[in-house]
């Protein structure tokens, strides 16, 4: 099992003229630490105008300046959005940046969120999937071509040299962000990398890394062009680690306005600086769906979270990504959790690496079958990442038009 840290770099307000400068400068300073315990990837998301919850508007620049102050951390765009994003100049900065990291880049794709982030830049929500996909077929041939056009719907160019090109051949590892089942699954079709930005229980993470690997080990998948797959399923967990479960859990209240900030923008529609979200967040805090959030988390003593990997080691997940930068955490925090996770669980699972990767070869030569587990119960999970009981007892939309068009049909036939 491999260990990454993720950041949206969230900046609750009240907010002063230092509160942006400070948090960068701390985020530089957490992957420094990261890199020197061993972490193997860190990653940033790519968001615009989404107050408090995320000021990561621009990863590349982040990630370049994190590449001059590590040596071996994988550099993860989590994800460049194709949608908001010039395929050329996507190639562009993702070839300088891996030159720059000595080929360290991870390079995560995905086709942003709603009119908040999409509309400024012209591109529609309904068209978002078929931006996308023309996108990446777009981007992929700069790495390799030295003479390359490109005429589609939404992007169009004259034959270019496009330069530089990355230090990796041909192309840095493709990732797609999936913030539910339906993508995990898109992505084993497509061949690509998932990055799982869902919470899963164990045994959730065992259901869809059986179906993920049995879709991208099959004759199932069908690329969007030419590219090297990249069979890796990494979900995401709320982090924090202490010398007791009641330390790490005191530390730990940026998780849960990460969760709660997740739900408000998913359900909210405002105009800029008319929401105080750390304001609103104080009621929220302390409610059940809250208090349950803590259970989901990599939260707790080093005893705790050792515990908790254990059973999801048993998935054959391959990638944990650690969210410990959130809300107001300390930066003082979250740099102890990391030396302490490193120091003194980090090991165990790391040291399995070599029999997963044994495991997943023998899985995409097709010498292990893997059972095809019901998934059913793992798709309705909240937005926390927290399972809602009494989700699974009430109708989805699809099968509250069905009853319905039944009664209706009942209705007529009297």
């Amino acid at each position: 099992m491999k260990f990454g840290i993720f950041y949206e770099h969230q900046i609750p307000r009240p907010w002063t003229e230092q509160s942006e400068y400070e948090h960068f400068q701390n985020a530089l300073s957490q992957i420094e630490i990261a890199d020197r315990c061993g972490y193997d990837y860190a990653w940033q998301v790519e968001h615009h105008f989404l107050e408090e919850y995320s000021h990561g508007s621009s990863p590349t620049a982040f990630l370049s300046a994190a590449s001059q102050r590590t040596k071996n951390i994988r550099l993860g765009h989590g994800v460049f959005q194709l949608t908001t994003n010039h395929p050329i100049r996507v190639a562009e900065q993702v070839a300088n940046l891996d030159l720059l990291s000595g080929g360290r880049v991870e390079l995560g794709t995905g086709e942003g969120t709603g009119p908040t982030e999409l509309h400024p830049f012209g591109a529609k929500v309904r068209e978002k999937r078929d931006i996308y996909e023309e996108g990446l077929q777009a981007l992929l041939p700069c790495f390799t071509s030295s003479d390359y056009g490109f005429e589609g719907k939404y992007w169009q160019w004259p034959r270019r040299n496009i330069l530089p090109k990355p230090l990796q051949k041909p192309h840095p590892p493709l990732w797609v962000a999936c913030s539910n089942l339906n993508t995990i699954m898109y992505a084993a079709k497509r061949g690509i990398g998932a990055l799982g930005f869902q919470f899963a229980s164990p045994e959730g993470a065992t259901a869809w890394v059986n179906k993920y690997y049995n879709i991208i080990a099959s004759d199932q998948v069908e690329k969007l062009c030419e590219y090297e797959m990249n069979p890796n399923l990494a979900i995401v967990s709320g982090f924090m680690c202490a010398p007791t479960d009641e330390e790490a859990r005191a530390k730990a209240d940026g998780w849960t306005f990460f969760i709660f900030c997740l739900e408000y923008n998913g359900t909210h529609d405002y105009a800029p600086g008319t929401v105080d979200l750390w304001n609103e967040y104080q009621a929220w805090r302390s409610t059940e769906k809250a208090e349950r959030a803590f259970e989901t988390g990599l939260i707790g003593s080093p005893d705790t979270i050792r515990r908790k990997l254990r059973e999801y080691a048993e998935s054959n997940i391959d990638q944990i990504i650690l969210l410990n930068q959130s809300g107001k955490t300390a930066h003082s925090d979250i740099c102890s959790s990391l030396e302490l996770f490193a120091n003194e669980v980090m090991p165990e699972f790391q040291a399995m690496e070599p029999e997963h990767q044994a495991w997943k070869q023998a899985v995409m030569a097709g010498e292990i079958q893997l059972e095809d587990l019901d998934i059913n119960p793992h798709k309705k999970l909240a937005v926390a990442g927290v399972i809602d009981p009494e989700a699974q007892k009430r109708p989805g939309q699809a099968e509250i038009q069905e009853i319905a068009r039944r009664k209706a049909a009942e209705a007529g036939e009297s």
